[in-house]
């Protein structure tokens, strides 16, 4: 009975399961590229870590080891892959680590000083990123886990201690293991929780996209990882700025990522794009109002002859006033993806004025338009920009047939206005973009568009407009300038 039960709820969850508007895979052939950036970000921040001083006594032996520095790191046989359920992992092998330090060291009454050069051989490193979600609906890296080693250290002593490398050799040996312990896991601890967060910070989460109109990138549960790829599912859905809380039910179909061939790829639902539209309904930006030299000058005489018997009728101070076309939208525009193409359904109302002046306008007509736009979606850089083209036009009137017959002659002209007028200032808007979820710095190249009965996907490559280094150092918390590493970081291994 309690296993029926859970089951039961487990249903039930999924049932109610939000449906993601946006999804984006990273693949396994992105962790190169990315691994080749984040090595460089290590190598740099490894070696800025100061090593404690080392010293004690062996018999009536003295041994002090001071001003320890990292000269230089080289991470040269390294591999980045994901682990399942929610983890990346980084492993290094067969590095080197060069060292300088002081030495003072007294037998008796007999002291002995000066400066080693010391070269660590065989370090291995394995590192873990945990990611998930976090309460805000960002990603983030949640926890990190560190093992390090060392197989061998050579060191050019000197002085008149020579003779005794190998008992120096112990301490330090002894001294690398507090290194390792000590300095380096705490130190990709703190990259990995302090540092890439700040990095995952620049991802848009909740944020504007223009004036009127906002985004919601909320990650919708933690990312799931398999051995290839890293999926993750963001609500995906526009909202009008003045009304923050407003949400439209995302009813579309599950967007769906199968292939693996590119470094990333993104998918939208028609619910993406259909609560774009809907917000910008919302905030009263589909309309459109042309008077007088904004009318274009053929379209001007036309309205004017056709609706002649009408004009003349009419008081004389008004005949010569200027013309007004208006068009505004009637309802949300819908948008339909099929694997033939994308287009966007707009119904709107056309009205036809005089208007003059310090007088109220005079009403000549008013129509209704159904138009179809195609609609073509390309990643540029770090945005998604749409263009639209205008492909089935007509209009008609909704108090008769007559009438419709009547507006034959404006359908040719009204077109021609929507085409060269209308959706030049359209595509203006859509050129600009909106932000895709992926962190400042990254941005897509070699983009491929494949439609999809209800949603599309973009197979892209990634590339790094800004090195990783210059977006951390542009967002670093204040607090974490200096070279310190959190005091209590999650248990590290370190074996010599």
């Amino acid at each position: 009975m309690a296993r029926f039960a859970a089951l039961f709820l487990a249903l039930l969850a999924g049932a109610h399961a939000e449906i993601p508007g946006c999804k984006i895979r990273i693949t396994s052939k992105a962790l190169e590229l990315v691994k080749q950036e984040g090595l460089r970000f290590l190598e740099q921040e490894l070696e800025t870590i100061t090593i404690p001083d080392l010293g004690g006594r062996e018999g009536h032996f003295y041994y002090n080891i001071s001003e320890v520095t990292v000269t230089e790191l080289q991470l040269t046989s390294s591999e980045l892959h994901f682990q399942p359920e929610q983890e990346l992992v980084l492993q290094t092998s067969n590095s080197s680590l060069g060292l300088r330090f002081r030495r003072q060291f007294l037998y008796w009454f007999i002291y002995d000083g000066g400066y080693i050069n010391a070269s660590a051989q065989g370090i291995s490193i394995r590192t873990a990123l945990q990611l998930s979600r976090d309460p805000t609906g960002r990603i983030k890296v949640a926890n990190v886990s560190c093992e390090a080693s060392v197989s061998k250290l050579y060191a050019a002593f000197g002085g008149t201690f020579r003779m005794v490398y190998d008992i120096l050799s112990t301490f330090i040996t002894s001294g690398m293991h507090f290194l390792l312990n000590q300095q380096i896991c705490p130190v990709i601890y703190h990259a990995g929780t302090v540092l890439l967060n700040s990095l995952l910070d620049t991802v848009p989460v909740r944020s504007s996209v223009d004036h009127l109109v906002g985004i919601d990138y909320s990650l919708l549960k933690d990312p799931v990882v398999s051995t290839s790829t890293m999926d993750m599912d963001f609500r995906g859905a526009f909202f009008p700025l003045a009304q923050g809380n407003w949400s439209l039910p995302n009813q579309a179909v599950e967007p769906q990522l199968q292939d693996e061939e590119r470094m990333v790829y993104v998918a939208f639902s028609e619910f993406f794009f259909d609560s774009a539209l809907e917000s910008y309904f919302q905030a009263g930006a589909l309309q459109l109002s042309l008077v007088g030299d904004k009318v274009p000058h053929d379209l001007d005489m036309l309205l004017r002859a056709s609706y002649f018997g009408s004009i003349v009728l009419l008081s004389p101070a008004v005949l010569d006033s200027p013309l007004k076309l208006e068009l505004r939208v009637v309802a949300p525009p819908r948008c339909t993806i099929k694997p033939s193409g994308t287009t966007i359904s707009v119904t709107a109302s056309v009205t036809i004025a005089l208007v003059p002046p310090n007088q109220p306008e005079v009403q000549l007509s008013s129509m209704i338009m159904d138009a179809r736009l195609s609609a073509k979606m390309a990643l540029r850089g770090n945005a998604l920009r749409v263009h639209l083209d205008l492909r089935k036009f007509r209009i008609y009137s909704n108090q008769s047939a007559l009438e419709s017959l009547a507006l034959i002659p404006l359908q040719a002209p009204l077109k021609t206005m929507l085409q060269f007028g209308v959706m030049p200032l359209l595509n203006e808007r859509t050129r600009r973009g909106v932000q895709i979820p992926l962190p400042e710095g990254m941005d897509f190249v070699r983009e491929v568009v494949t439609n999809h009965a209800g949603f599309l996907t973009i197979g892209a490559d990634l590339h790094f407009a800004k090195g990783l280094r210059e977006v951390i150092e542009k967002n670093r918390p204040a607090n974490t300038m200096d070279s310190g590493v959190p005091s209590a970081p999650p248990p590290s291994t370190a074996a010599v």
